[in-house]
């Protein structure tokens, strides 16, 4: 190599280790060979974790495989993906748009440019989810008002006619009043509760023992719980009641998802996050609740309509119960956001503890 060579091979690697994308050069093996500085920031890894290692040993979950990197060396053909979900091997979570390319020098190399939007995604995820909720309840709204009104004519009518008939035939009127009943009944729950918040001062982890301890006495799986407080998190504000009803809502649905696995476990957590933006505002103190269960996982394709109503993975569910559970959750002013793979669904709760700061 001339010292020309050696002078531009020094200014790439200058140029590399000044961006801020990670850089990563993998071999034929998919073993890291070289990697920017940004690469650790990134990742949030130190370099001794990535020297050298496999790039699918920095992962116990990521949606790009193996078999596809692979694939890319094999067809000498490079893409994209955006918005890949990744999980660490300690447990962190991350949204990554990767860039995989082909090394012109040395050959036979892939070349990954990776950059997190977890910041960003989560933001337009909030305000997506947001639009979508109130558009959802306002067509539920609608939709409720223009079934009750006929049933409940239909129920009168079936109510007078009954008056005429003999007990034979009143057997039809009361299949109509019942069934007239029964679709009133969804309709109701699907307007989900309709009281106003009642807040006041409450102790968080109260509120979760007293749903797990309910979970418990209603077991079929027998799901093993554990439990994972933060002692730091204050008293505050909030409706025990409606919180109760949200966390029971999401806890029951991990207990369905567990029916048919193995060692069937539920994990609840709960920490502080401070100056954290909840629906474009920023509070100084935010609660987060997490329930975590080691089932199947969420069909992908439900995943971006799960909160909707009448949205179920189970056979002879509802689809009501997670999406009561985040109109409560709006009621408080936060959010629910949820990650989920094979082994592995966490409903993260977001409640906040401290009012918006200006």
């Amino acid at each position: 190599m001339t010292q020309f060579d050696n002078a531009t091979e020094q200014l790439h690697t200058n140029i590399t280790e000044q961006l801020t994308t990670a850089v990563m050069l993998l071999d034929a093996n998919l073993q890291i060979r070289y990697f920017n500085t940004a690469c650790c920031a990134v990742l949030g890894l130190g370099e001794k974790r990535l020297n050298h290692q496999p790039f699918p040993s920095l992962f116990q979950h990521t949606e790009l495989s193996s078999t596809r990197l692979h694939s890319a060396l094999t067809d000498k053909q490079g893409f994209g993906v955006s918005e890949i979900q990744a999980v660490l091997a300690d447990g962190r979570h991350l949204l990554l748009d990767i860039v995989v390319s082909l090394s012109e020098r040395p050959t036979n190399h892939l070349l990954l440019e990776i950059r997190q939007v977890n910041h960003q995604r989560k933001i337009s995820l909030e305000n997506l989810q947001q639009h979508q909720h109130v558009a959802a309840r306002e067509l539920i709204r609608g939709l409720a008002h223009e079934i009750k009104n006929p049933l409940g004519g239909l129920r009168g009518a079936a109510q007078l006619l009954e008056e005429s008939l003999n007990e034979e035939q009143k057997e039809y009127t009361q299949l109509i009043i019942s069934q007239a009943d029964r679709l009133r009944n969804l309709v109701d729950r699907l307007l989900g509760p309709y009281r106003v918040i009642h807040s006041v001062n409450n102790n968080l982890h109260q509120v979760i023992e007293q749903v797990r301890q309910l979970a418990v006495m209603d077991n079929p799986a027998n799901v093993r719980f554990n439990r994972d407080y933060d002692p730091s998190i204050p008293d505050f504000s909030f409706d025990a009641e409606l919180l109760e009803q949200a966390l029971l809502n999401i806890i029951r649905n991990a207990q369905q998802a567990l029916s048919n696995t193995a060692q069937p476990t539920i994990s609840i957590q709960s920490r502080v996050l401070q100056q954290h933006t909840l629906h474009g505002k920023r509070h100084k103190l935010v609660a987060l609740v997490r329930v975590i269960d080691n089932g199947p996982g969420i069909l992908a394709e439900i995943k971006d309509t799960l909160f909707y109503p009448m949205v179920s993975g189970h056979a002879n569910g509802t689809g009501l119960g997670l999406s009561i559970a985040q109109t409560l959750i709006h009621q408080h002013g936060g959010w629910i956001d949820c990650a989920s793979w094979p082994g592995h669904t966490e409903f993260t709760l977001y409640l906040p503890i401290t009012q918006a700061e200006d």
